[in-house]
């Protein structure tokens, strides 16, 4: 059996914190830990999480980048899972994250997709079939592996320890997810389940503004690993 931690980054969202903690009590597979970071909120989102009996750790550092890493590097389990404080993850998640890392020694993380919630059907259509579904489609070609979606992956806590000093947790405008992806070297599986779904909030595509920083934080995330690439492809022409 494994130790499994569950991680949150948050900053001034702690009504829909406590729905993502309300459904990580509900799993059927019990969290061994659930790790809060709060980056800076000055709402409640710290008391919302100790009345859920989660630890809070505090990360100064502003961007889901700096307090998805603080969160990895506090948190004690075997298998770090990751979502997000509008995530809202079905009973049987840690479950199945479980089962894929018993079954496979070598398997580094697992991600799969995500239940929009909160929009018109458009919408909702739009952010899975061509937004989430284009992203996955798109890096697994781009990277030779499957991306992780950070509203719903896990990651072995080795694996972790590999990549972080790899990560870009200094930068703000990028995609914390997108970063870790590439840091992968060869080697390291990554596998998509997509029958390992969480609600995810429609937030992000309720303007063409949000939208639009979303795709553009994805090109500073591929500009900002270029060299990553290019190191891999010199070795690779190598062997």
């Amino acid at each position: 059996m494994l130790t499994i931690s569950v991680v949150i980054p948050s900053y001034n969202d702690s009504e829909m914190l406590r729905n993502c903690l309300a459904a990580i009590a509900r799993q059927t597979r019990p969290a061994d830990e659930v790790v809060v970071v709060d980056n800076g909120s000055t709402d409640d989102t710290t008391q919302a999480a100790t009345a859920w009996g989660a630890r809070v750790v505090q990360e100064s550092e502003r961007g889901i980048p700096a307090a998805t890493a603080a969160g990895f590097d506090a948190a004690t389990g075997q298998i770090f899972a990751r979502l997000d404080a509008d995530s809202v993850p079905r009973a049987d998640w840690l479950a199945r994250i479980e089962e894929h890392f018993m079954a496979a020694d070598d398997l580094a993380a697992v991600t799969g997709p995500g239940d929009f919630y909160g929009a018109s059907r458009p919408v909702k259509w739009f952010a899975e079939r061509l937004y989430i579904g284009g992203y996955f489609w798109f890096f697994t070609w781009r990277l030779g592996h499957p991306p992780l979606f950070g509203s719903n992956f896990a990651i072995r806590a080795s694996a972790w320890l590999q990549l972080r000093e790899g990560s870009h947790r200094e930068v703000r405008t990028l995609h914390d997810d997108l970063d870790l992806s590439y840091q992968f070297a060869p080697g390291q599986r990554i596998v998509y389940d997509p029958a390992l779904v969480v609600g995810v909030s429609a937030r992000p595509f309720a303007s063409p503004a949000g939208l639009i920083r979303r795709v553009w934080w994805g090109y500073t995330t591929a500009a900002a690993n270029r060299e990553v690439r290019r190191q891999r492809s010199r070795a690779a022409a190598r062997e």
